[in-house]
């Protein structure tokens, strides 16, 4: 049976992937910069997450209000994120097509990874509809259709291209580590925060975990893929309202939003 997005979107194990899509997006320079100027990521480092991901599950498993409210949401937080008028500056735009589209791209990298890691390999027709799937979540907003890879050989192409040329700048690596080492967060917040940071390590590639600091070695490989495998076997064993959690409680509350 072919599986897309719509199968694999609401696993809550792809919040282990948030820190790995994270410091893919701010190792941009253009994004670690302009994320470091207008965002409250480090502050506010769960709200921050949960929009993004109530987003996502709007855009896939909402109905037509809950799409269009979020669409309203980010488009909002977007509107003072831009380059200045005259030009002075080559700073972060948040409607720029071209850094939507990395975006886009990282979080369907990162969605994969993990899916694959747990789940094992997908099978062609599931992962040619999991990328189709994965596009709507750009042109959702302003991201030109044209602009997505027309097909995964596509975009494995332009992903080697931007992962080879990929290097953290002194702002995005601030917020990067503001965000692996929060300092006014909630305990619990920070008590999640070592394996957290085991875990983004073991998915960056090695040249962007070497920019944030992020330490490394076999022993931490050997744990990693232990981890894994452990995680491979245990967690599609959970009942689906577990695995589904998050995904249900983000669009309850968006709900609740909308009522009010």
């Amino acid at each position: 049976m072919v599986q897309g997005m719509a199968d694999y979107g609401a696993e809550g194990i792809l919040l282990a992937g948030a820190g790995r899509a994270i410091l893919l997006q701010l190792a941009n320079p253009a994004i670690g910069s302009g994320v470091a100027e207008h965002s409250t990521f480090t502050q506010r480092p769960v709200n921050r997450l949960k929009g993004t991901l109530t987003y996502v599950y709007a855009v896939v498993y909402g109905n037509e209000e809950q799409l269009k409210e979020v669409r309203r949401r980010v488009n909002r937080a977007h509107v003072p994120v831009r380059r200045p008028a005259d030009g002075s500056s080559a700073g972060y735009n948040a409607y720029d097509p071209e850094l939507q589209l990395w975006v886009v791209a990282t979080l369907y990298d990162t969605a994969v990874t993990i899916i694959e890691k747990i789940y094992g390999p997908l099978d062609d027709d599931s992962a040619d509809a999991m990328y189709q799937d994965y596009a709507r979540i750009g042109t959702a907003l302003q991201l030109p259709a044209g602009m997505w890879p027309k097909d995964r050989a596509a975009f494995a192409r332009y992903w080697e291209e931007q992962i080879s040329r990929l290097q953290a700048e002194d702002a995005g690596v601030r917020v990067g580590r503001g965000l692996l080492f929060p300092k006014h967060t909630p305990l619990w917040y920070r008590a999640i925060m070592p394996p957290a940071r085991f875990l983004t390590a073991g998915l960056l590639p090695y040249h962007v975990r070497v920019d944030f600091g992020l330490p490394w070695s076999d022993l931490h490989a050997r744990r990693f893929d232990r981890t894994m495998r452990i995680l491979s076997v245990a967690y599609p064993r959970l009942p689906r309202g577990i695995r589904h959690w998050f995904k249900d409680y983000c669009l309850a509350e968006l709900d609740k939003d909308l009522a009010r």
